[in-house]
C-alpha cells in the first residue's frame, strides 16, 4: 500500500520515522559519515523504509536538524508554563546550549550536506528565533526585562556561544555568558506591574 504525498502517515509508518530520526540522531553526532545503512539497522528497519522516508542523506540530516530545533522551541512554551517569564528565558537559553554543545557531530554533518556544490541551504533558525521572541515578550510584559529587545539582537548577544569548545568547559562559559546577558536585560526593566 502506497502513502499518498501529504498524506498524515500510518502510525506504524510515523513510529518508523521517528525511530530512524531518533537512531540516526545518535549514530550522526557520534560521526558525520554515518553509513546509511548502519542507521537504518540500528532503526530496525528495511533499506526501502529507510529510503521512502529519506531518500538521501542530505534529506536524513536536514530533517534531524529541523525536528531538533523545533524541541528546542517547544521548550519555551514548556517553560513558561512552569516558571517566571525571565526564569524561563534563563533556562531556555541552558536548553538551547545543551543542544548545540552536544550535537557537535551534528553540526558536521549539516555542514556537509549543505556545503557542497549544489546542495539545500541550511534551514533557517525560525523557530529558535520565534521562541527567543515568544520569552523575550513574556518577560518584558512581566517587567523583568528592558523593553525593546528583539529576538535577533539576543540571539547575536548569545551567539558566542557557538564558538564555545564543546570538548572544553563549555557549561560554566555558557552559564557566565548567559548571566552576563540577563544581567543587561535586566538593566532597565521597570519591575513586575502591579496586579
Amino acid at each position: 500500500m502506497t502513502e499518498k504525498k501529504g498524506a498524515p502517515l500510518r502510525s506504524d509508518a510515523q513510529r518508523n520515522r521517528e525511530r530512524i530520526l531518533e537512531v540516526a540522531l545518535v549514530e550522526l553526532t557520534r560521526s558525520a559519515d554515518a553509513p546509511l545503512s548502519a542507521i537504518a539497522k540500528k532503526a530496525g528497519v528495511g533499506q526501502g523504509t529507510f529510503y521512502r522516508n529519506f531518500p538521501n542523506r542530505e534529506a536524513l540530516v536536514l530533517e534531524i536538524y529541523r525536528h531538533e530545533m523545533q524541541q528546542v522551541a517547544d521548550s519555551a512554551h514548556q517553560l513558561l508554563q512552569t516558571r517566571e517569564p525571565d526564569r524561563a528565558l534563563r533556562d531556555w537559553m541552558d536548553r538551547l546550549a545543551q543542544f548545540a554543545m552536544t550535537k557537535v557531530g551534528l553540526a558536521d554533518a549539516i555542514h556537509q550536506v549543505t556545503s557542497a556544490p549544489g546542495a539545500a541551504a541550511k534551514p533557517e533558525p525560525t523557530p529558535v528565533t520565534s521562541a527567543a521572541e515568544l520569552l523575550l515578550h513574556a518577560a518584558e510584559e512581566s517587567g523583568t526585562i528592558r523593553p525593546g529587545v528583539s529576538a535577533d539582537d539576543f540571539i547575536l548577544a548569545i551567539s558566542g556561544l557557538f564558538a564555545m569548545d564543546p570538548h572544553g568547559d563549555w557549561e560554566a562559559r555558557a552559564t557566565r555568558l548567559f548571566d552576563l546577558v540577563m544581567d543587561g536585560l535586566r538593566v532597565g526593566a521597570p519591575g513586575p506591574k502591579a496586579g
